[in-house]
This record gives C-alpha cells, sequence and structure tokens, in this order.
C-alpha cells in the first residue's frame, strides 16, 4: 500500500433488457433519500476495468474467432470504447454506451482483420459483456464492505442505467454482491463521460451531496483517467494498480494529478478509506 500527495441495431437485441427498471427504481429512490439524510462517505466504485474485467470478454471472443486473436481484439474494444468516448466528450456529443460499445467493437474487428461476423454473432458478443468476471480481488473486498454500516457504497459508470443494472445483477461473479451497493449511478442522464466535470457533480446530486461536499466521496478505479478527472473536482481518490506498476500518469502535476491512495487490490483500497473514514469521523 502506498499514500501519494441504425447500424448500432442488431436483431431485436437490446442490451440491458433484462432488468426491468421499474423493479429496482423505487428501491433505489428510497436508497437516494436515506443517503441523502446523513454525511456518511460515499465510496463510489468504477465498474469496467475496476470491480468487472474487461478481458474476460476473450473468452466469448475465442469461442467466436479462435484463441488466437482473442486478446488482440478484447485490447483493441476496450481501446476503441474509451477513444469514442473522449472524441464525444470533446465534440460535445453523445452516444449511448451500449452503442459506443457494438461501435467499438465492429472497430476492433476490422482491425484485427476479422471479415464482419454474423449479426448473431455479434449479438452473443453483446450478451456477453452483461456479464463480465469480476477481478479475483472483487469478492472479498465486497464481503468486508457488506459488514460495514458507516459508509455508502455506489456503483458509478459510463455504462447505461440497462448495462450496468443487467451488469450488476447478472454477473455470475458480481450479482451475489449486488445488495452490497445503495445505488447505482450512471452518465445516462447527463450525456457526458468521464472524465467530465459533469459527471461526477452528477454522482454528488445523486448520493446527496453539494458541490461543497465533494470531498466525502471517494472514487475507487482503475483507470487514471477517472482518478484524475475525480481529482479535478475535489473528490478523493483510490487508483487499483492490479499490475504493481506505480502511477504514471503526468498529465496534471503535483498531488491534485495523483491518487491519494495506491493499492495493489481493492481490498487495500477498501480497508484504507474505511481506516480514513473512521479517522475523519
Amino acid at each position: 500500500m502506498t499514500w501519494v500527495s441504425s447500424r448500432d441495431s442488431v436483431g431485436a437485441f437490446d442490451p440491458g433488457r433484462n432488468v426491468p427498471k421499474d423493479q429496482t427504481s423505487s428501491r433505489q429512490a428510497l436508497r437516494r433519500f436515506a443517503m441523502a439524510s446523513n454525511e456518511r462517505t460515499v465510496i463510489a466504485f468504477d465498474l469496467y476495468g475496476t470491480l468487472l474485467s474487461t478481458d474476460s470478454i476473450a473468452h466469448e471472443l475465442g469461442r467466436q474467432f479462435g484463441q488466437e486473436k482473442a486478446a488482440a481484439i478484447a485490447a483493441t474494444w476496450r481501446m476503441h470504447q474509451l477513444e469514442y468516448t473522449w472524441r464525444l466528450n470533446s465534440m460535445e456529443d453523445y452516444l449511448p454506451f451500449s452503442s459506443v460499445t457494438l461501435r467499438s467493437l465492429r472497430h476492433a474487428l476490422s482491425e484485427n482483420a476479422v471479415p464482419p461476423p454474423p449479426e448473431a454473432a455479434v449479438a452473443s458478443l453483446m450478451s456477453a459483456y452483461d456479464s463480465l468476471s469480476t477481478f479475483p480481488d472483487v469478492a472479498p473486498a465486497l464481503e468486508l464492505l457488506s459488514k460495514v454500516s458507516s459508509v455508502t457504497p455506489v456503483v458509478f459508470s459510463n455504462g447505461t442505467d440497462q448495462m450496468v443494472e443487467n451488469s450488476v445483477h447478472r454477473s455470475p461473479d458480481l450479482s451475489p454482491y449486488s445488495d452490497v451497493f445503495q445505488d447505482i449511478v450512471t452518465v445516462e442522464e447527463v450525456k457526458k463521460f468521464k472524465p467530465h466535470p459533469v459527471v461526477y457533480y452528477h454522482l454528488a446530486r445523486k448520493v446527496g451531496k453539494s458541490k461543497e461536499q465533494m470531498g466525502d466521496m471517494w472514487l475507487v478505479s482503475g483507470n487514471p483517467f477517472d482518478v484524475v478527472g475525480a481529482k479535478a473536482v475535489g473528490m478523493k481518490a483510490c487508483w487499483v494498480d492490479r499490475a504493481g506498476r506505480g502511477w504514471s500518469d503526468g498529465l496534471v502535476d503535483g498531488e491534485m494529478g495523483a491518487p491519494d491512495f495506491i493499492g495493489k487490490n481493492l481490498g487495500q483500497i477498501v480497508q484504507a478509506i474505511l481506516k480514513s473514514s473512521k479517522t475523519e469521523g
């Protein structure tokens, strides 16, 4: 542990269609009301690349296109997925993350010299994206959080409401811990992607915090751009450095450009936040 200062249509497939929103909206409204009535520390967990491994899609890619290309396609898919969100932010434009994910998949397949697959294969891949595997360190960390009532854990994602609901409730690894999260906050309402400042202020509103209370929220992410974006608006931020390579992002100088805490796994980070929260309380 280290402290540091209509192309998108695929038949009848609809990403996230299996979790009706009306079954969760009332529960989430009650939870937001509860969060707004207290001063508990909020822990906002990024989903893709933090709780869920986007590399785990390689198994389905291997089944469809062969194992020799699976890893390269998975990496290229994720690269273009993120790139598209940043370009949309810069262009003052927006597409739902489901569309971004589908278009970046087609880009990745083309870049890896894979002929256009049947629509059924594409639909299968998009469906598999709703059930990505967690990283091995996620379950123990969420088990720890399930026993703590002094903080408010939420999922905070670029995904659409339906995509994230599906991932939280359908991932075989993550769904057993879905009740740990007291809300799911996505960027769909504000139509911007991380690291745009609007999405972090949107998170604050959803959990009952004001702009003056940004420092009461912790972001936990495996994505450096997300960490820097959260720090820029006054949040505390932790970076999951599973590869153990250390922080190297150099966009912003000084403490504002670095995470408040770096952990090699999610458990280290959760323990550090709980310790900090107890100290500050």
